[in-house]
């Protein structure tokens, strides 16, 4: 598993190659972060209402109750992702359209916000004159750079929101359904609960290190840990509180 994370985590560049000289940056990162946080709530939201109505000793509820926040919770997270990423676009939109009009309008007090970006790195206005004049002949270049350089935007995916919902959507859904499946299969709900437990203990663990390898090798256990104990709070939380309820007995 190692070995197909480290090759799924940096791949090479292809633009610059010395003699010798491999550069690997990390790719795919919107796709494996809308994964991560679907997967994330897929795995601790389900598992901690299964493990709250397990407490009532009825597999049956716990699957039809599952089953609708898992259908639900898959819809609302894709909505999420999807909204979330339409806002980063409508975003760049509107401050490119913005910076499009300080350069037609502004271009001397743009240009000092070039020299004022490049200075620190030892870049004085006249080393950055053919750069500035390069700049000024092309304003979709000129703007381009100021979006880049001055407010650190890039142009967004127009698929990134479809992407991203499906992502998260289909994340969420196959998280959630390894917490729900010994319930789908055993009547004894509490029996169910143990196996749910092992199953989904073992999964996060899994997730936890395979994230963490992505992200930051060297945390990858520490990922791992950090992933079930939040899972398990979730999980003991919810256990608790439906268990602490009264029962219809009660009334």
């Amino acid at each position: 598993m190692s070995s197909f994370l480290d090759r799924l985590r940096r791949r090479p560049s292809q633009e610059y190659q010395p003699v010798g000289h491999r550069e690997e940056h990390f790719e795919s990162a919107e796709v494996v972060r809308d994964a991560i946080i679907g997967l994330s709530d897929g795995l601790t939201v389900p598992f901690a209402l299964a493990a709250g109505l397990s407490s009532l000793g009825v597999s049956k509820i716990v699957v039809y109750g599952g089953a609708a926040e898992l259908v639900s919770g898959a819809i609302s997270m894709g909505l999420g992702g999807y909204l979330a990423a339409r806002s980063e676009m409508d975003h760049y939109k509107t401050e490119r359209m913005r910076e499009e009009r300080e350069v037609e309008e502004c271009p001397q007090d743009e240009e000092d916000e070039i020299v004022e970006i490049l200075e620190p790195y030892g870049l004085d206005r006249e080393a950055l004159q053919p750069l500035i004049d390069q700049l000024k002949s092309d304003p979709e270049k000129f703007v381009d750079f100021m979006m880049k350089f001055e407010l650190n935007l890039e142009m967004p995916d127009p698929r990134r929101s479809w992407i991203s919902a499906l992502t998260i959507g289909s994340s969420y859904f196959i998280g959630g359904l390894i917490p729900l499946l010994p319930y789908v299969f055993m009547e004894d709900a509490t029996l169910a609960l143990y196996i749910s437990i092992a199953v989904t203990s073992l999964t996060l663990l899994i997730f936890g290190y395979a994230k963490s390898r992505l992200i930051n090798p060297k945390g990858a256990f520490k990922g791992a840990i950090q992933t079930l104990l939040i899972g398990a709070l979730a999980a003991g939380a919810s256990y608790g509180i439906v268990y602490l309820l009264p029962s219809e007995n009660d009334f």
